[in-house]
């Protein structure tokens, strides 16, 4: 193809870009669009199942049936979105064993809050609450995202996300209601994931090597920055509806700006852990390592029962 052509291309992209059409998989796109979504789409992916093994753990020790039962639910739905994410990706020509094989070896990453501990019942609560809270901020943008595979993987993700937000909030609510105790164990619980809720959604604009590109095919909508700032003004007053507060003794009102302000992020923790020294990375990753070389025999006897339905056919046609 000439460089007439692809500039041709190109023009008739961006213009398509610019009118918000959705671009879909036998269209014609950038490389560099398609790898950009390739990463953006597979850390997605990666984050809804590595952030079943957190909340996993405490299936078997919820405080009672109904959350149990609940809790449960959550973690389906989280594997649910994962398998949604991946096979949006696989339309992008990638292969979902090179997609778990960039995840197994740290080539792709995934959101780091999960690279932290849920040590009390109260970790569920603020997962839901805080960590599902930014993740609805940040997918109900991508509802509109220019990658139609993506953006209707979006619609019931996001749905069932803001299940999982109220859920969380009312297990805070539940506790900081109830005895001293457990108010106290819910506010350590804001204590301990908020400043990484708040790091969920990557480095600042000016730090950022790929906002502003994703911004311009509308991979994003908004910038980290800009969505960091709506879920700030979107928490902190349900914390005081309940009673909780914040560790950030820089956290005020702004009028001016009509928005909170808060104290700096320690990104030197953010990069840290990104780069695998969070303190739980290790233990995240040989889960899944596991889970994948476990549930090998499966795969296998799919594929075996597959190839035997297919030669079946084959004689029937015959």
């Amino acid at each position: 193809m000439s460089e007439r052509e692809i500039k041709s291309l190109e023009d008739q992209f961006e213009a398509r870009i610019a009118n918000d059409e959705k671009i879909e998989p036998k269209d014609w796109m950038p490389e560099k669009y398609r790898k950009t979504h390739i990463r953006q789409i597979s850390q997605h992916a990666h984050s809804e199942i590595v952030g079943m093994l957190p909340e996993g753990n405490w299936i078997t020790r919820a405080p009672s049936l109904r959350r149990k039962v609940a809790l449960l639910a959550k973690v389906q739905d989280e594997g649910g979105h994962g398998l949604y994410l991946y096979s949006a990706c696989e339309t992008l020509g990638i292969s979902r064993e090179e997609l778990f094989h960039q995840l197994h070896t740290g080539e792709a990453k995934y959101s780091s809050i999960f690279n932290y501990p849920a040590v009390t019942w109260a970790d569920m609560g603020a997962i839901g609450w805080l960590v599902d809270g930014a993740a609805i901020i940040n997918q109900v943008a991508l509802i509109s995202t220019s990658y139609g595979p993506y953006a209707r993987a979006m619609v019931r993700i996001c749905k069932e996300e803001s299940f999982h937000q109220r859920q969380g909030f009312e297990i805070m609510m539940t506790l900081a209601n109830g005895t001293p105790e457990q108010k106290a164990m819910a506010q350590d619980g804001l204590n301990r994931w908020w400043l990484p809720s708040l790091m969920m959604f990557g480095p600042t604009d000016d730090q950022s090597p790929n906002t502003e590109q994703s911004v311009k095919w509308k991979l994003k909508r908004k910038t980290n920055d800009e969505l960091r700032q709506a879920f700030v003004d979107q928490t902190v007053p349900q914390a005081n509806l309940i009673g909780l507060t914040f560790p950030d003794p820089d956290l005020k009102w702004n009028e001016e700006k009509k928005g909170y302000d808060f104290g700096k992020l320690d990104w030197d923790e953010f990069w840290q852990v990104v780069k695998g020294h969070g303190p739980c990375n290790k233990q995240r990753i040989s889960a899944r390592i596991k889970a994948w070389d476990d549930g090998k025999w499966v795969r296998d006897a799919a594929m075996a029962y597959a190839e035997k339905q297919e030669k079946a056919n084959l004689q029937e046609a015959i």
